[in-house]
């Protein structure tokens, strides 16, 4: 699912231009722990600090984002 001006949509019904090109991906974490520990040193890393919204390489405001729940766990 996608969230598109406002709507949660499935993503092949967002409409997307031509030259637009759609790019899945994820991270795998060992636990909810291990996630937490990963994304604060990230968000703790100062190269993130100095990065201004210009050098982003994308246009966040296009950007599909979602959560998942696991279904299984080992």
């Amino acid at each position: 699912m996608a969230y598109v001006d406002g709507f949660v949509i499935p993503v092949p019904q967002a409409r997307l231009a031509d030259y637009r090109v759609v790019v899945f991906s994820w991270i795998r974490y060992r636990s909810r722990a291990h996630r937490d520990r990963v994304n604060a040193r990230v968000m703790a890393d100062p190269r993130l600090q100095r990065m201004a919204a210009s050098d982003m390489p994308f246009d966040g405001k296009r950007m599909f984002f979602g959560g998942f729940k696991p279904m299984v766990e080992f």
